[in-house]
């Protein structure tokens, strides 16, 4: 790849300030979106309403975070219809901080709820009971009753309780996942901010990645710079070093980093809700050939099927172009899958189109302009132990695209080279 091919950021980043002599993200504006959507989405499926108890679905129709603590409590939920407004129920106090300070709610659909904390109130206490009936209620009230509801997760009493108030439970994670799969520009510039502070780290960890150092202290160092820079959740660092690189655990660990080592890196966190997956790859000092041939081999898969993005294109013609699991020692396609791979990005780190031989070969999905996405590739080394990983994010423009994860990867870089 010639320098001029080197990707060249037009997508704004702005810092994280409001100004008033430049248009940055209008919030405002960023939730009449979600929720024009959000309501096409659920018309078009034919439901009456949704019920979602998913983070990432909750943040989209409402606009509000208590923070990442409470994402795996299934504590938080909320009830929108096709011409409704949405109608949330929070963790205790919460409820009264959005009546003061998240005033597109309407402070009566800001509700105290709770339907059992995944099971540690037991069902007889009769929470899941009393918001079944609740729901009922609000749907004959406005005029979809007898129309199905859509639940994305919920725990196994609740929907039960839906159903013995005689509430038709469909799955409703798909009309969220249609709304939610083309970016406006208030989505596509936190998206970019998001990955424009993922470029920052990449310095930070490229500097520091030397003999003596250890997996989970660049880890450390990543989570302190991406707070220091406003992310509201560090997902997952991926660091994995040496010997660790084949097969590819998807963890760090505390092992101590060596001259020569092939590391790699995956930072997923999050900005205003919009999230990064983005993989990077060093080696330490120096690098053999096998290691560059590896770290080749994953970029001309990659910019393979970069190459193939834009609109109209489906996603088994982005699939095709990368190896079959048994090219790169694995077994299946369901053993290799997310090594050569695509996800949508968006308040969730896997959105539509997801991308992979294991499933777009069978259902192909067209590329549509507004998506944003990210594609990943791996290659294990013939020494039998390092690997290359290279990932980029992706917005699909109306002539093609534009990559925005820009720190450079086009060839293998030696950090603090001998």
């Amino acid at each position: 790849m010639s320098k001029a091919d080197f990707p060249v950021a037009s997508l704004p980043a702005p810092g994280r300030m409001h100004v008033d002599w430049e248009e940055r993200v209008d919030f405002r504006r960023l939730h009449e979106y979600r929720l024009k959507r959000s309501r096409d989405a659920i018309a078009s499926a034919g439901l009456g309403a949704v019920l979602v108890f998913d983070m990432n679905n909750i943040r989209y129709i409402t606009s509000t975070h208590i923070g990442e603590w409470a994402r795996d409590k299934v504590a938080r939920f909320a009830l929108l219809t096709p011409k409704g407004e949405p109608i949330l129920w929070d963790f205790g106090s919460a409820a009264k901080v959005h009546r003061l300070h998240a005033p597109w709610l309407r402070p009566e659909n800001s509700r105290a709820g709770m339907t059992g904390l995944r099971g540690s109130v037991a069902p007889e206490a009769g929470l899941s009971d009393d918001l079944a009936r609740t729901v009922k209620e609000i749907m004959q009230e406005q005029g979809v009753a007898g129309e199905p509801l859509g639940v994305d997760i919920a725990e196994l009493p609740m929907i039960f309780a839906l159903q013995k108030c005689g509430i038709k439970v469909v799955d409703g994670q798909q009309a969220m996942l249609d709304a939610r799969q083309i970016k406006s520009t208030d989505e596509i510039t936190l998206l970019t901010m998001a990955a424009a502070m993922v470029d920052g780290v990449y310095q930070t960890i490229f500097e520091a990645l030397k003999p003596g150092i250890r997996e989970n202290e660049l880890v450390a160092i990543a989570n302190k710079q991406l707070y220091d820079m406003g992310s509201d959740d560090v997902e997952a660092i991926n660091a994995v070093s040496g010997e660790r690189g084949y097969p590819h655990p998807h963890v760090f660990s505390d092992r101590l980093i060596r001259p020569g080592d092939q590391a790699f890196f995956d930072i997923i966190q999050s900005f205003n809700g919009y999230r990064t997956c983005y993989y990077r790859t060093f080696n330490v000092g120096r690098a053999t050939q096998s290691q560059r041939d590896a770290y080749k081999q994953a970029r001309e898969w990659i910019d393979a099927s970069i190459e193939l993005v834009k609109p109209g294109v489906s996603t088994d013609q982005i699939a095709k172009v990368w190896p079959k699991a048994q090219e790169f020692g694995f077994d299946s396609e369901m053993e290799a899958f997310a090594l050569q791979f695509g996800h949508g990005l968006g308040v969730a780190l896997h959105e539509r189109p997801i991308i992979s031989r294991l499933n777009s070969l069978k259902d192909p999905v067209e590329i549509k302009e507004g998506m944003v996405f990210a594609l990943e590739t791996y290659c294990p080394a013939d020494d039998g132990h390092s690997a290359a990983r290279i990932e980029e994010e992706l917005v699909v423009t109306a002539k093609g695209h534009e990559v925005i994860t820009l720190f450079p990867a086009e060839e293998l870089m030696i950090a603090n080279k001998y």
